[in-house]
């Protein structure tokens, strides 16, 4: 085992991808995740990789996935409007089933916004902003180690099922520093081992025969059988892929869902609830697509009431609620523009809820 070092999250985050197996890396500077490109720009010469910025996030998604095509392990991340410009390429990904690395350093919006930390991409992210039928596998971590952990796991899962994979983080974690294991790094794949490890790659005509790697399929019925192959490898992932935290649920009063930071905030606010006599439980979602509904099946008739804390408007709430499926009401506690509530203020306002709801 080797020994924790204090990093900041930014650094973490791309020092955590490369030991995955990632040497390419295709971005453009945006804050709050800025750090990551000028770190890869420094590094990934060191390793044997290449950094390559882009004109742009359109221009960036795509040089992802020429390299992702012809077998390379690429890395891409942004922040909330410039993962937006990235989404068509998204689907392009999904449908020519190229494996990618993606991170988002989410901010406030929309539009611009702000550069302070948000979780308003939550339906961005779920639901996908590109045209088509397909899914990205999304995890939140809520802490720099987890993210670390998730990072270093990624590229395997993208080369597993041939499909981008991307993580959510917010400013807060890109920007603060916490002690982190760094875990050993992965023998890379090389271009010698690519025909072998991953047959259906571009490699010229050095075989004899070419492989072609596309999302275009005119014909309807191509097409269709196409997406009906797509869409049994989803089915799969959401076996294979669901992860979640619970706490306290069996006598829980009150059930905070929260994901990322706010997830230890809420934490926070569950044993200051505890101090007063309220039993509070935790439904922490790593996944949040394939979102983990299962983990609702584990509320006790204890549970008054169930409370989304997020940094939005309140985007989880449709999954909460199809996870509820109606046994008890599901309120919302949140911030939105990049303001964050204090633990404090989540206790007040829970303390309301649950007499509404006595």
């Amino acid at each position: 085992m080797g020994e924790k070092v204090l990093m900041k999250g930014n650094e973490a985050f791309a020092e955590a991808v490369i030991r995955g197996g990632c040497r390419f890396y295709f971005g453009y500077p945006i804050t709050p995740q800025s750090e990551i490109p000028e770190f890869m720009s420094r590094e990934l010469p060191k390793r044997g990789g290449k950094f390559l910025q882009a004109e742009s996030e359109l221009g960036a998604v795509n040089m992802a996935y020429g390299c992702g095509a012809a077998g390379g392990r690429g890395f891409i991340s942004s922040s909330s409007p410039g993962i937006a410009l990235m989404q068509e390429g998204m689907s392009f990904l999904c449908g020519a089933e190229v494996p990618v690395t993606i991170l988002n350093v989410s901010r406030g919006g929309p539009g611009i916004g702000s550069i302070q930390p948000g979780q308003a991409d939550y339906n961005q992210v779920t639901r996908g902003g590109g045209n088509g039928d397909y899914k990205i596998p999304v995890f939140a971590p809520a802490s720099i180690q987890e993210a670390v952990d998730i990072l270093y796991e990624a590229p395997e899962i993208a080369d597993k099922f041939r499909n981008p994979v991307m993580v959510l983080a917010d400013g807060l974690m890109g920007q603060m520093m916490e002690p982190v294991l760094l875990p050993e790094p992965k023998p890379e794949i090389t271009s010698a081992d690519i025909p072998k490890v991953k047959p259906w790659a571009i490699s010229g005509s050095e075989k004899g025969e070419r492989s072609v790697v596309k999302s275009l399929r005119l014909q309807p019925e191509v097409l269709e059988a196409h997406v009906s192959h797509l869409f049994e490898k989803y089915a799969v992932m959401e076996k294979e892929l669901e992860r979640v935290e619970c706490e306290g649920l069996e006598d829980a009063e009150v059930v905070f869902v929260a994901f990322g930071t706010m997830a230890r905030l809420a934490r926070e606010a569950m044993e200051l609830l505890e101090a007063d006599g309220i039993k509070a439980g935790l439904i922490r979602p790593i996944s949040l697509w394939p979102y983990p509904y299962s983990a609702f099946e584990k509320l006790s008739g204890k549970t008054k009431v169930v409370v989304s804390v997020e940094l939005s408007m309140g985007q989880m709430m449709q999954d909460i609620k199809l996870g509820v499926l109606g046994r008890c009401p599901v309120k919302l506690i949140c911030r939105t523009g990049g303001m964050l509530p204090t633990s404090l203020e989540v206790v007040e306002k829970t303390k309301k809820i649950l007499e509404e709801v006595r």
